[in-house]
């Protein structure tokens, strides 16, 4: 065992329980806090793939400007702690059979289908620097990108817009 694999490990366990915390709190702001720390273990896994600039970029970017807008939209509407909710009667047995689908999908991948042979080639010298980023970024994926960040912004109008009080009545 290389303490690459060793700190590949407790990372994966860190970004497990980051994850698990994300999903289970009931508070947005703790979530979201949560979901900085997934960020941050992400930014780690790149430095472990020799990708310094996605790994700056991924804690510039979405654990510092994404978050810290998130962060501005809880605070500014108000839904710090989520209310009760009512769940629907078809909820529970629908994500009992997706999560059969996905422990069979995940069973049958991990021990039926072979795995792959040969070694594992080594990435190129230009793998995750700026230049290679921003040739991939705006040549080949310009409009996943356009998309990804119009979708954004629809989500946050949004979220505005469902959580709006009416002030006229």
């Amino acid at each position: 065992m290389t303490i690459d694999f060793i700190l590949f490990l407790i990372l994966a366990l860190v970004a497990i329980a980051a994850a698990l915390g994300m999903l289970l709190s009931r508070n947005a702001v703790y979530s979201a806090l949560f979901l900085v720390l997934n960020f941050g273990t992400v930014a780690v896994f790149y430095i472990l793939l020799n990708a310094p600039f996605i790994a700056m970029a991924q804690v510039s970017v979405y654990a510092g400007a994404i978050m810290v807008l998130f962060l501005f939209v809880i605070m500014l509407l108000g839904t710090e702690t989520l209310p009760p909710s009512k769940s629907l009667p078809w909820q529970r047995p629908l994500a009992f059979i997706l999560a059969l689908i996905l422990a069979g999908e995940a069973t049958y991948l991990l021990l039926v289908r072979k795995a792959a042979s040969g070694p594992i080639p080594q990435p190129v010298d230009t793998f995750g620097s700026p230049q290679a980023v921003g040739q991939a970024l705006f040549n080949s994926y310009l409009l996943p990108f356009e998309i990804t960040s119009v979708l954004l912004l629809v989500a946050m109008v949004g979220a505005i817009v469902l959580t709006q009080k009416d002030k006229g009545k």
